[in-house]
């Protein structure tokens, strides 16, 4: 009888017969139980560092640094967080429409926000446009005879609005040069259509410009003779509700009407060109 059979403490396996064992298999002294070509089998003793116990895991982030380090990026990152809640606070108060909080901190609102983070809109619209504003103009052309002549309206808004149709990449001129203008001598002009101050002269001077030029190089009128006077209007037309709404509005266009501006020298020659 085989030797292996007499053993008593032998069992019976998944490998076979009580006490018997497969040749390979795991726990035969003397014989290499790693496939062939994978090298050495590392033991779990050895894994673990020879008394069967993992050694501790690295850690990452703020928990590698030590207690007094961690205080002072934690102190770092709340200085970072609450300086940018105060900055998006105040932005967001410069752009909202006013209330009891902006009226009552106007000036560190201000005092934060402007020079370097101001803004040229608002974060609301309570009181969008509503009206379609319209600059034209007319001009007295003295002719080579002498005679004087006065032409009709020239809308120079249509204009710009004719260039910026259709065009993928208006400039900023046909844009804005014309409204902005405009807009800058209404808010430097009294009821009475007269300047108030010296802006109300620049804003003046800075139109005249404008129209002449715009004469001058879209009209072609300084060949016919020479622009002596011009004179500029607004039309301006309330853009129509919409058919669902029940609010009746006037469509009717209302005229602004400027007093006649007399044309030098250098604004019909070299300063127009």
């Amino acid at each position: 009888m085989d030797a292996y059979d007499e053993e008593p403490e032998a069992r019976n396996g998944p490998d076979g017969p009580a006490g018997a064992r497969r040749a390979g298999g795991p726990g035969t002294p003397g014989e290499d139980t790693a496939p062939e070509g994978t090298g050495p089998t590392v033991t779990g003793t050895e894994a673990t560092g020879g008394d069967g116990a993992r050694g501790p895991a690295r850690r990452a982030g703020l928990a590698a640094l030590s207690p007094r380090y961690r205080i002072v990026a934690g102190g770092a990152l709340a200085a970072v967080a609450a300086v940018a809640a105060v900055h998006l606070g105040m932005v967001f108060l410069s752009l909202a429409p006013a209330n009891t909080v902006s009226k009552r901190h106007a000036k560190a609102v201000e005092g934060w926000v402007y020079p370097e983070f101001e803004q040229n809109w608002k974060l609301f619209a309570p009181n969008p446009l509503q009206q379609n504003v319209a600059v034209q103009v007319r001009a007295q052309i003295r002719g080579e005879g002498g005679d004087l002549r006065t032409t009709g309206w020239t809308d120079l808004s249509a204009e710009d609005g004719a260039a910026i149709d259709g065009n993928l990449l208006p400039s900023h001129t046909q844009q804005n040069e014309l409204r902005r203008a405009w807009d800058f001598l209404g808010t430097t002009h009294g009821t009475d259509n007269r300047p108030v101050g010296v802006r109300g002269a620049l804003s003046e001077q800075y139109v005249r410009r404008i129209v002449v030029l715009r004469l001058r190089r879209d009209e072609g009128l300084d060949r016919a003779g020479t622009i002596e006077r011009v004179q500029v209007r607004s039309r301006t037309v309330n853009v129509p509700p919409p058919e669902w709404s029940r609010e009746k509005i006037s469509t009717s266009p209302a005229y602004r009407v400027l007093p006649w501006w007399t044309v030098t020298g250098d604004e019909t020659e070299a300063g127009a060109r």
